[in-house]
């Protein structure tokens, strides 16, 4: 196994996604998007004309699920199969199912086994490692463990600004629709005993990056704070 494990949770458009990735191809660490097993498990489903709401459908899914990911962040690609399908787990038809397969418990323990597989077989010194509850669930251990948040008027500007396709209200109501039905199977806005909450609110993409560095480095970010429990 790797030697340094980064756990990194948040909601929606708090940046957890292209910070973790930048963070890690600037300390030379490997990157894992947790949140891609999901949204690719969606595609599957979708292009497999199942119903995403019935659990039994995707629970019958998993046995034939063919997921691969690139970790070295420079090199990142999704695939199901030989089908890549980076671009297309973000298409909005996505978006608004991935919410049904991840509150399937059977799911949610077939992809902790499969990010525990890939944190393990890590060949780099390190490896960030973000999503919903990675902090509480598939990394608990960590060395290092962060909530990366940030209010949620900057949560929907950051949001907007990244999907061009849409207009701001119907992220906006997108991304409260996928907290709230996320929010019912894990705690991702609540920091756990353990875990250093960063507000990345006030600051902008490189102050937040600096800041998880210094998180990482046993450093003293801005707007830090340490949850002892």
């Amino acid at each position: 196994m790797t030697d340094m494990i980064v756990a990194i949770d948040g909601p929606a458009g708090s940046g957890k996604s292209s910070v973790s990735k930048a963070t890690a191809a600037r300390l030379g660490f490997d990157y894992l998007d947790t949140g891609a097993a999901y949204r690719a498990l969606a595609w599957f489903a979708l292009a497999s004309s199942r119903d995403t709401a019935d659990s039994q459908q995707v629970i019958s899914l998993l046995v034939d699920f063919d997921y691969e990911i690139g970790t070295n962040p420079g090199e990142y690609y999704v695939r199901v199969g030989e089908d890549d399908v980076t671009e297309a787990i973000r298409e909005p038809r996505v978006t608004a199912v991935v919410s049904d397969i991840a509150r399937v418990p059977e799911v949610r323990a077939f992809v902790t086994d499969l990010f525990r597989s890939i944190i393990r077989s890590s060949p780099a010194a390190g490896i960030i490692v973000e999503g919903r509850d990675i902090t509480t669930v598939v990394a608990p251990d960590a060395p290092v463990r962060i909530l990366l948040t940030a209010s949620p008027e900057a949560r929907m500007a950051r949001r907007a600004a990244e999907v061009t396709t849409q207009t701001a209200e119907d992220v906006a109501a997108q991304l409260h629709k996928r907290d709230s039905a996320d929010s019912r199977v894990v705690d991702f806005m609540t920091a756990a005993p353990g875990v250093t909450t960063l507000d990345s609110t006030d600051l902008d993409f490189e102050g937040t990056v600096r800041a998880v560095v210094d998180v990482i480095n046993g450093g003293t970010p801005p707007n830090k704070e340490k949850n002892h429990g």
